[in-house]
């Protein structure tokens, strides 16, 4: 399966002009042969919490609408880390959109970044998410949920997971982390890691992009500069999973029995 991550900038707080870019990604995708594209997070609305609060929208209006009727239009499944407004709450989430234009999942971002305030800003979700493309199943994550290693092996052993799907915002300063963060999730789960940051500045704070398409043994298979746009396409191969993890069958090596709280020794 072919796919894509868009290297985005956004324009803070004008979802209009970040739903044309995505909707233009889209359709770059579609022309080189994509069957699936993912975006950054936050990509309708730009990442400031101010502006995030007064911007998002429900699903019924904004770029979900947008995204569906594009997923239709191309015969292309999207992935978008987004706002999404329900009543008086809101929360950071990634929205799954499946090639018939239908809402085939959703993922409320479970860790939330006090730092940046998100903690209070957004409602934290409760559920980790996958869910079938063909013979991939997608593990759906959102930036600071990286640091977090037992969000991806519940996606890969408990629920399934084969590629393990990231958006993100990730700022400069910590631009190592998000590339060896990504590198290990590949690694220990043996899985695609699908990682779609952004680029360009909100509210100060400078993006630092360096998506990726990162392959089960750990080896980065396609990458985007730091700066600028793009869109970073890579095959995904069932054969290169199955091969990993036949290799090294680590899955069913697993001690889960041991790994709970244990008493401490004097």
């Amino acid at each position: 399966m072919k796919i894509a991550v868009a290297q985005i900038a956004c324009t803070l707080g004008d979802v209009a002009a970040n739903i044309a870019k995505m909707l233009e990604f889209c359709r770059r995708g579609r022309e080189s042969g994509v069957e699936l594209i993912v975006f950054p997070e936050m990509s309708d609305t730009g990442y400031s919490m101010p502006v995030i609060q007064t911007a998002a929208r429900p699903w019924s209006d904004g770029a979900v609408p947008a995204l569906r009727e594009t997923a239709r239009a191309l015969s292309l499944h999207i992935i978008c880390g987004m706002s999404e407004r329900e009543g008086d709450r809101l929360y950071n989430t990634q929205v799954a959109i499946d090639a018939r234009g239908e809402i085939a999942a959703k993922y409320r971002k479970t860790h939330l970044f006090a730092p940046a305030d998100e903690d209070e800003t957004f409602v934290a979700g409760e559920d980790f998410t996958t869910f079938p493309v063909g013979k991939w199943r997608l593990g759906l994550s959102i930036c600071y949920d990286l640091r977090f290693p037992e969000v991806y092996r519940a996606l890969a052993c408990e629920l399934g997971a084969n590629a393990l799907v990231v958006s993100a915002a990730w700022p400069f300063p910590r631009v190592e982390h998000l590339r060896v963060l990504a590198t290990a999730r590949a690694i220990e789960n043996q899985s695609y890691v699908l990682l779609a940051n952004r680029v360009g500045t909100d509210a100060g704070v400078t993006w630092c992009g360096s998506s990726a398409i990162i392959d089960p043994s750990g080896i980065t298979v396609a990458a985007a500069s730091t700066e600028r746009e793009e869109l970073v396409t890579a095959d995904l191969s069932i054969d290169v999973l199955e091969a990993v993890r036949t290799r090294m069958a680590v899955f069913a090596h697993r001690r889960p029995e041991i790994y709970g709280p244990r008493p401490s020794r004097i």
